[in-house]
């Protein structure tokens, strides 16, 4: 497998020092740099990398701007000088946060997770269940599972996911979530929602003839017209 990268770092010699680690590595092919995070959007839309490794501070906007606004449309990995910007890194779903001067052995081991990462998206109808991600409960980070998301709900453009440990957010559109999600486990209930097939624990008929689901967390879902007929045909209902 070959592994479209983009170095974005505003030091050459930081950017000559990321290109000789990674020049061990074969299936990696360096496509672009980038001096700073306007320069690399343009790079990013020209040259659609598989991954980006991406440093922190930069002259305009930071390294973190630059991955909100791209949200999850290519792999992050972080490459800095600085250790205290990792829990908000993560929080913008970054795949790995790398300290300068970079370890050969934690960068394999990068390289190996993006693999991975990227042989998943190739070969599979949606992310597994057991995909982990590490988000952010107020001032605290955890690493959960997939299938601990019972609902996904779209606020601007972003997502409010809801689980057992409560409600945190991802940096990323509804319509992106649902592109990476296994239609067998979840389903888009509308515009603003997407549900986990087995959170339903019931449902009634609402008055414009769509459905209102209650989730296993006791939350309630409206479930469009359109949308209620689908999942009528997908659990085998009879029309009510």
């Amino acid at each position: 497998m070959s592994i479209r990268i983009i170095i974005v770092d505003d030091e050459r010699l930081a950017r000559s020092e990321l290109k000789r680690l990674l020049s061990k590595h074969s299936q990696i092919e360096i496509v672009d740099e980038a001096k700073n995070a306007e320069e690399a959007s343009e790079k990013i839309a020209e040259h659609k990398p598989d991954a980006i490794f991406l440093d922190i501070h930069m002259p305009g906007a930071t390294g973190l701007e630059l991955a909100e606004s791209l949200g999850d449309d290519v792999n992050i990995i972080f490459c800095t000088a600085y250790d205290q910007f990792a829990v908000e890194a993560f929080s913008l779903n970054a795949m790995d946060y790398l300290v300068k001067p970079v370890n050969p052995a934690r960068l394999a081991e990068s390289i190996e997770k993006l693999e991975k990462r990227l042989e998943q998206s190739a070969s599979a109808s949606g992310l597994p269940d057991d995909h982990k991600l590490m988000v952010k409960y107020g001032e605290t980070m955890r690493i959960i599972e997939l299938k601990e998301i019972i609902r996904f709900e779209s606020i601007g453009n972003h997502a409010a996911i809801y689980t057992p440990h409560g409600k945190a957010y991802l940096h990323s559109s509804l319509n992106k979530i649902e592109a990476k999600l296994d239609e067998r486990h979840y389903f888009r209930a509308s515009r603003s929602d997407i549900i986990r097939l087995d959170a339903i624990e019931s449902m009634e008929q609402a008055i414009s003839y769509g459905l209102t689901a209650t989730l296993s967390n006791g939350q309630t879902v409206e479930i469009s017209r359109r949308q209620a007929t689908k999942l009528r045909q997908l659990l085998e209902f009879t029309q009510l």
